[in-house]
């Protein structure tokens, strides 16, 4: 296929460069493809339409929060035939993230660690790009915003930058990803205990009832949760989701362990790990979340999706819908038709 042998010839002069220059010509490369039609001439998934969260997604293959933080390439990441694309995460104010370098590649484990710290332009910016967005003014597919906390806003205040975002991209989106599970931002996974995760949940929970009231349109929340956590955290967890009447869960975002890595060049670096080490611990809480929500709540699964067979396995621990975001990079944008080729089998 076209795709695959284009990606073939590009991948070794994207991993010469460092990974977030890679990353930064790779995004700006689709966006002027996109906007010269090319694109659109990329082979796309067949149309395997899935409705979750009230929302009939053309085929369950989505794009993870972090390849487009500020919604610049929409358009350009939409051509690779997504069901979906999430753009995110932002923050209320724009921020520099952490310092450079911040993204490391472990290329013997099909592997990625960052410690991006949610760099971003601000919530204001991402609502612009959005706006510009032939994607969202052609309505031609289904669009996440995720949102997050600025890092200088104490942790007890979280929950006001929260809804200071959800109030912003409300009208823009098409579901609301609520992003507490970044290990690079300090102290945010704290948002999963208990009495921290019911504070959060309850104002998001208000704010969005107010704003379907104010737009007459309901837009469905997801909480993307980490894999860092025991059947007793996923237990506790999935009480409050359906107990504040949330309307997905996203599992899960990047791991802190190095188990998997061990002894590799970059192992050491500090971060998120995603990629093939990520995939048994993201299946392990999908299956716990599903054994504890039933079908009461939809679950997007997301990580360590390298290949059609991990994507099935996610759908079979429980998930609704999967996302893409290092599979992309290790195997290009052929990823997107063979993970929907697999799903096909299990609609």
């Amino acid at each position: 296929m076209c795709d695959k042998f284009l990606y073939a010839l590009a991948r070794p002069i994207l991993f010469s460069l460092d990974p977030e220059n890679a990353h930064t010509l790779t995004m700006h490369s689709l966006k002027c493809a996109a906007s010269l039609g090319v694109t659109a001439l990329l082979p796309k998934p067949k149309t395997d339409p899935r409705t979750v969260m009230g929302i009939t997604f053309p085929n369950p293959v989505g794009l993870a929060a972090g390849l487009d933080k500020d919604g610049s390439y929409i358009d350009g990441v939409a051509g690779m035939g997504f069901g979906f694309v999430e753009v995110g995460t932002v923050t209320p104010r724009p921020q520099p993230g952490n310092p450079r370098p911040r993204m490391f590649r472990i290329t013997a484990a099909q592997a990625l660690i960052n410690r991006m710290g949610f760099n971003n332009k601000g919530v204001d910016v991402l609502v612009a790009n959005v706006q510009k967005s032939k994607y969202y003014r052609e309505k031609k597919g289904v669009l996440g915003l995720n949102i997050g906390k600025n890092a200088d806003t104490p942790i007890e205040r979280a929950a006001d930058d929260y809804v200071i975002c959800l109030q912003k991209v409300y009208p823009f989106a098409d579901y609301v990803a609520v992003n507490i599970s970044s290990p690079n931002t300090k102290d945010l996974r704290q948002l999963q205990g208990a009495s921290e995760l019911d504070a959060l949940l309850g104002a998001v929970k208000s704010e969005q009832l107010r704003l379907a009231d104010k737009y007459k349109r309901y837009v469905p929340i997801a909480v993307k949760i980490a894999p860092d956590i025991d059947d007793e955290q996923i237990k506790a967890i999935a009480d409050a989701l359906l107990r504040h009447k949330m309307d997905g869960v996203i599992a899960t975002n990047t791991t802190v362990t190095r188990d998997a890595v061990n002894g590799m060049p970059n192992a050491q670096e500090m971060g998120g790990l995603s990629g093939s080490p990520v995939t048994a611990m993201s299946t392990r809480v999908i299956r716990a979340l599903k054994f504890e929500l039933g079908n009461a709540l939809p679950i997007i699964g997301v990580g360590g999706i390298m290949n059609g067979s991990d994507a099935k396995e996610k759908i079979e621990a429980g998930a609704d819908l999967i996302q893409l975001y290092t599979g992309l990079i290790y195997r290009g944008p052929a990823l997107v038709r063979e993970c929907a080729t697999a799903l096909r089998t299990t609609s």
